[in-house]
């Protein structure tokens, strides 16, 4: 119990440090550059995963 209290305590304490920091200029910056490099990351695995299933349909129609 003791565990989820101090887990809740740093999820709120973790999203009231980002509003704040989003307030800024260059924290909005900060953002959007996360943003992007997130998106351009799960871009690449959805790529991969298309890619590695494609080889194992080809291979099970083999």
């Amino acid at each position: 119990m003791k565990q989820i209290f101090w887990l809740i305590i740093g999820l709120v304490a973790g999203f009231i440090v980002a509003h704040k920091v989003n307030e800024t200029e260059q924290g909005r910056a900060f953002f959007a550059n996360l943003d992007a490099k997130t998106r351009d990351f799960t871009d690449a695995l959805v790529d991969g995963y298309k890619e590695r299933e494609a080889e194992l349909r080809a291979n099970r129609n083999n």
